[in-house]
């Protein structure tokens, strides 16, 4: 078991037949005597996991390993600063695009303080 499951007290069908749920807030959840008797209580209308959870334990997921996602975009750039932008990318032997992304991301930390 995770470390996140450990500590949000998420009900699952196995923490409940296991007797491991002791909440101190939100809903109790009742053992399911099968699978599709847990689909039909968890598909039906008003039922939410939400109340499940044990809000005051919870903590934020971090995931470590997963690389940020990117998006394509086009940039109008003026031939000399492309240029400029180019000559210091070789003089640091980096592609200059990386070297782009390293300075706007310098920037804006510097921005946001």
């Amino acid at each position: 078991m995770t470390n996140i499951a450990k500590r949000s007290n998420f009900m699952s069908r196995a923490n409940v037949k296991q007797g491991n749920m002791n909440p101190t807030k939100g809903n109790q959840l009742t053992a399911f005597e099968s699978e599709a008797q847990e689909r039909e209580f968890w598909e039906s209308e008003g039922n939410d996991a939400t109340g499940f959870f044990d809000l005051s334990t919870m903590v934020v997921a971090k995931f470590k390993n997963l690389k940020p996602s990117t998006t394509s975009i086009s940039l109008r750039l003026t031939d000399s600063l492309l240029d400029g932008i180019r000559q210091e990318a070789n003089k640091l032997d980096v592609p200059y695009q990386s070297l782009m992304k390293v300075w706007l991301t310098e920037k804006l930390r510097e921005v946001n303080g």
